[in-house]
């Protein structure tokens, strides 16, 4: 089975690609570089033993997709993961998020129409529930307006696909995941932003390897014990697993209806001022911080009901907090290395 994975020199892309081919999947990556490295594909290729092939282009360019599809005639499924992610960035720039998020979407849908490719696992996000109502939030909680340009695009992508499932014979499975940390455990894959981080994990370790001189942490007086932000981290490896599980369940013709979704977490949910802890507790350091204002589009707490993913997918978080902070600072450590040879 030949799988096209978008985004795949992307953080959570690289690890789903590694977990694919270790389960047996020819793997083809379409990346336009925009927030990784082509250097991600020979990492990948050290870790399996097996190099993916690599396409650089934007999706959003609708006749380049198009043509891609025509060459690789052998595609059986899609991930999809290529999109803009930062929620800051998404209320300044609201236009990049939909010209990206939107319009890749819609021309591998119709590519994989075209071609009778029928299998889509799309990245979705927990912040379709924006503040949800109760917590922990499973996959029946209301789909609520969205905070930020960013949320917004997960909830429309998700419509299109539903859409889609409901006019012709295309079936997918939304994984709607919360904060993904961490890092392969080679070291040889992880976060690795490009400019200034917008995600807490790698702005910690750079902060901790000297390259920032704080943290920023954005907001003190939210409703929650420690007044800080509560999300529910998840290791990268496990989501990167859930792929690989969703994927199969759809190939054996395990699903119950054509369009299934799922909440991937660790049903625990964590501050910002809990995941600093636990990085300080597994490295013996100390990380200098600063209280700012709240960031516009950010939610007040939320954190997943796995117990569907458990049950149904048969997939379950495994890794410890103090486990996804420490492989975080493995790999920033291998970074930094490599960054000053």
């Amino acid at each position: 089975m030949q799988v096209l994975v978008t985004g795949g020199t992307g953080y959570i892309g690289s690890h789903t690609v590694v977990e694919l081919q270790q389960s047996g999947f020819e793997v083809v990556i379409v990346d336009d570089l925009s927030n990784s490295s082509a250097d991600v594909v020979d990492s990948i290729a050290s870790i399996t033993g097996i190099r993916p092939q690599f396409e650089k282009f934007d999706l959003a360019d609708g006749s380049r997709t198009h043509q891609f599809f025509s060459d690789y005639p052998d595609l059986g499924a899609v991930i999809h993961f290529a999109a803009c992610k930062a929620v800051g960035e998404s209320v300044t720039n609201p236009l990049k998020y939909y010209r990206n998020n939107l319009f890749s979407l819609i021309n591998l849908v119709r590519g994989m129409t075209d071609h009778q490719v029928s299998n889509l696992v799309f990245s979705s996000s927990c912040t379709v529930y924006g503040n949800p109502d109760q917590l922990p939030v499973g996959e029946n909680a209301p789909v609520k307006q969205a905070l930020s340009p960013y949320g917004n695009t997960k909830q429309i992508a998700e419509e299109i696909i539903d859409d889609q499932c409901k006019v012709s014979s295309f079936r997918a499975i939304l994984l709607r995941y919360f904060n993904p940390i961490g890092a392969h455990e080679s070291a040889l894959i992880g976060e690795q932003p490009l400019g200034v981080p917008n995600n807490l994990m790698p702005y910690i370790t750079q902060t901790a390897m000297g390259i920032r001189d704080h943290l920023n942490v954005f907001g003190s007086d939210y409703h929650t014990p420690d007044g800080t932000a509560i999300r529910d981290y998840i290791h990268v490896v496990d989501l990167a697993k859930a792929h690989v599980t969703a994927l199969e369940r759809m190939l054996k013709g395990e699903m119950k209806e054509q369009r299934e979704i799922f909440n991937l977490g660790t049903g625990t949910g964590y501050s910002v001022l809990d995941v600093i802890r636990s990085f300080e507790r597994v490295t013996g350091m100390k990380i200098p911080y600063r209280i700012m204002d709240r960031r516009p589009g950010d939610v007040e707490q939320v954190w997943a009901d796995p117990k569907k993913a458990n049950e149904v997918l048969g997939w379950k978080a495994m890794r410890t907090l103090d486990e996804m902070t420490l492989s975080a600072w493995k790999w920033e450590q291998v970074v930094s290395r490599k960054n000053k040879a």
